[in-house]
């Protein structure tokens, strides 16, 4: 499959999915209360460790296997097999003291129904892995956005008819049966059904390094949810988890499509140019000018977009979004850095910097926590800021940039996001911090927003014109 197809089919199936799961979270959200989420994302951030290590990179170096041979495929699939069976039976041991450890009994029944989403997982990583090493990206997309079906409906049916948080842990074991089952369906036929040791030396040795800087980050974006739970209460820990989860859109939205690309842009520049300046800079100007002005719509129309979404009990969540918003903005200067340094192969300062950042993080997380949300809100976007100044010392370093042409580009774009900010604030000043219309000021808000960044765009020539002048005149064009 050609690289054309496989974006388009890879961004088909990131927003199908993104789309399904905003719907599916919406109707939950109106289904279950925070107590009933909150205790289903303590559970699930606790097995977010276990699922670190759930294959120690064996999908990761199927991948990118120059000589892929049955023997290095059982060697893969040994270590996939072994984890998730292993993992599964972690899982229901740990699942009583879990209960017991926050007083909550239905995180017992939760935790089982998920130790069969780590036995079953397996049968579906491998061939997920197999399709990512050879563009079928059509296939992928049909079997990720058809297990999300699933697990949405399964979800949403159990809801409804009163089953709880438990109704979520059934969903998403629906969800990993469906893509075990259709990805067994897409399996090479040469590829072998037993598993095999001989080369999985091989395969860990590679895994062991990735995985080391994911746990890391693991720890440090699991922290708040925990903590919360036991310093605070689940329905606390709910209303972290829904605000984090709207300022996390922008994440899926937009950086999860440029990262995928960034890294081997960089990676090109680094080989052919010798260094990735130009390229860190210019990425660096596109996703603060977006980054920056999402996270200034957000504080504004918080409130009116929290309600749409989620209604009037998530109303508790909606400064939290505006603190986590505001984490978001600090910490988009340096939102490249870790592409940048896995590009030029400086693994040894990506360990470096996940570790004491997350150290640091931890330690402010846990002060945030025992306060109350909004203290732990303030303490999140320290820890980004903080971040930030870690992660761009260390990519300075390698990409040999100037901090005075880094802060050409983020003036820039801070003059962007300004002016996609005017409309949100001139909404928020007239409608109020809690409007009783929510739907004007949100439609009024995004499209002022909207037009001030492109009309920005335009006037002061950002960097983001060389992209969108292509996509103007093409669209012209046909017509």
């Amino acid at each position: 499959m050609s690289i054309r197809k496989s974006l388009a089919y890879s961004y088909l199936d990131r927003y199908a999915s993104l789309m399904l799961s905003i719907v599916s979270s919406m109707v939950i959200a109106r289904l279950l209360t925070p107590q009933d989420i909150g205790i289903y994302s303590v559970t699930m951030v606790m097995l977010t460790f276990l699922a670190t290590v759930r294959d120690m990179g064996a999908g990761g170096y199927l991948v990118q296997e120059k000589e892929l041979t049955k023997e290095r495929v059982r060697a893969v699939w040994a270590v996939q097999l072994g984890l998730g069976w292993f993992l599964a039976i972690v899982v229901l041991l740990g699942s009583v003291p879990a209960a017991h450890f926050y007083n909550e009994p239905r995180m017992k029944s939760i935790m089982f129904v998920l130790a069969a989403n780590y036995a079953v997982n397996p049968f579906g990583s491998l061939t997920y892995a197999w399709q990512i090493r050879e563009m079928r990206f059509d296939a992928l997309a049909l079997v990720r956005f058809s297990s999300t079906l699933v697990g949405a409906l399964v979800s949403i049916y159990l809801a409804w008819i009163g089953m709880g948080p438990i109704s979520l842990a059934i969903g998403s074991f629906g969800s990993t049966l469906v893509n075990a089952l259709m990805a067994i369906y897409f399996r090479p036929k040469w590829f072998p059904w037993l598993p095999g040791t001989k080369e999985i030396k091989r395969v860990l040795s590679f895994g062991s390094k990735s995985t080391g800087a994911s746990i890391f980050q693991t720890i440090g974006g699991s922290a708040a949810e925990l903590l919360l739970g036991k310093l605070q209460s689940m329905t606390a820990t709910g209303l972290f988890s829904r605000a984090g989860g709207f300022v996390s859109m922008f994440d899926r939205l937009v950086m999860s499509a440029i990262s995928s690309v960034a890294i081997s842009w960089f990676a090109k520049q680094s080989r052919e140019e010798g260094n990735i300046t130009l390229p860190f800079l210019k990425a660096t100007s596109y996703v603060t000018a977006v980054g920056w002005s999402f996270s200034l719509g957000t504080i504004f129309l918080a409130y009116p977009a929290i309600r749409i979404m989620y209604g009037d009990q998530w109303d508790g969540a909606v400064d939290l979004t505006r603190l986590l918003a505001a984490a978001l903005a600090c910490g988009m200067p340096a939102a490249m850095c870790m592409s940048a340094l896995m590009a030029v192969g400086a693994v040894n300062s990506v360990l470096r910097v996940t570790a004491v950042t997350t150290v640091i993080a931890v330690i402010l997380t846990a002060i945030g926590a025992s306060i109350g949300l909004l203290a732990l809100g303030v303490c999140v976007t320290v820890a980004s800021i903080v971040r930030s100044i870690f992660w761009l010392n260390a990519t300075q370093k390698e990409a040999q940039f100037s901090y005075s042409a880094m802060f050409v580009t983020l003036r820039s774009s801070a003059v962007v996001s300004l002016a996609a900010g005017v409309a949100p604030a001139l909404v928020f000043a007239f409608y109020g911090a809690t409007p009783s219309n929510v739907w004007s000021p949100l439609l009024l808000g995004v499209a002022g927003s909207v037009i001030g960044f492109f009309a920005m765009i335009k006037w002061i020539a950002h960097p983001l014109l060389e992209e969108l002048d292509p996509i103007v005149n093409r669209l012209l064009a046909r017509n």
